[in-house]
């Protein structure tokens, strides 16, 4: 009897161990995609200091894009996505690509491509949208999640637009 129970003890004692190691080993594993996050926000330089730097409004319908390239600088992927009504936008990518090659995140740049409003379309550099923004750091990574959440980007008026000057 003490030997079916040890037995019993055992078993049960075993496949606890099992899958204990089974939860460590997934949590040794990589995330499998990247969350980048950010807003698209809309300044007007004829307001005051205050209000133009506190007043940004939100601009929904934007396009917003990524592109990553490789160690020999070509381009490995390309992404996008359009903002909320909130303004924000989130792009997910896979770290691998198409030929298995987990992506180089350093050589992503997160930048502005379109806004749908007419009264804020003119690019700004603002927050690097126009230049686009490197991803450098996570802002956040927990288990099987990595996240980039850059600062807003900015469209402004036709109004504020600078002239272009060549010389």
């Amino acid at each position: 009897m003490k030997a079916k129970k040890m037995a019993v003890a055992l078993i049960i004692a075993a496949s606890l161990l099992m899958g204990s190691l089974n939860i460590g080993e997934a949590w040794k594993e990589e995330p499998s995609v990247i969350h980048v996050g950010g807003k698209v926000l809309c300044q007007d330089c004829s307001k005051g200091y205050k209000e133009w730097v506190e007043g940004a409004n939100p601009i929904k319908g934007c396009r917003v894009s990524i592109t990553c390239l490789d160690e020999r600088h070509r381009v490995a992927y390309y992404g996008s996505d359009e903002t909320d009504e909130k303004g924000q936008f989130e792009l997910i990518i896979n770290k691998k690509h198409s030929n298995g090659k987990s992506l180089y995140i350093e050589g992503c740049s997160v930048r502005l491509v379109s806004s749908p409003d007419p009264s804020c379309n003119v690019f700004t550099d603002f927050g690097g949208g126009r230049s686009g923004v490197k991803l450098h750091r996570p802002t956040s990574s927990y288990r099987d999640l990595i996240k980039y959440m850059i600062s807003p980007l900015y469209f402004t008026t036709p109004m504020c637009d600078e002239p272009r000057v060549n010389y």
